[in-house]
């Protein structure tokens, strides 16, 4: 089962801050019961970094895209190895 498991960092770019990006991330992130964390980047730019099963995350992508579809231009997405960093998700700062 762990050799399913992957880190996934995302950068979402657009008018993705003040349109509660984060706590719609947030939510989907702990109903999927994924690891990692949302924040604001000084950019302008909504940083997400998650841990999990790589079919979870994902489905997680594909339904923040789905729902943001309005604010998203662009999407950078990176896939590394699972390193188990995260003990739960959270929006930080």
């Amino acid at each position: 089962m762990k050799e399913n498991l992957v880190f996934c960092r995302m950068l979402f770019k657009g008018r993705v801050q003040g349109v509660g990006f984060r706590f719609t991330t947030q939510r989907i992130a702990e109903t999927n019961n994924l690891c990692g964390f949302v924040r604001n980047l000084l950019s302008g730019e909504v940083e997400v970094q998650v841990e999990g099963e790589r079919n979870i995350v994902e489905s997680f992508l594909e339904e923040l895209r789905q729902r943001m579809k309005f604010y998203i231009t662009d999407l950078d997405v990176s896939w590394g190895k699972y390193q188990g960093k995260f003990s739960k998700f959270e929006i930080t700062i």
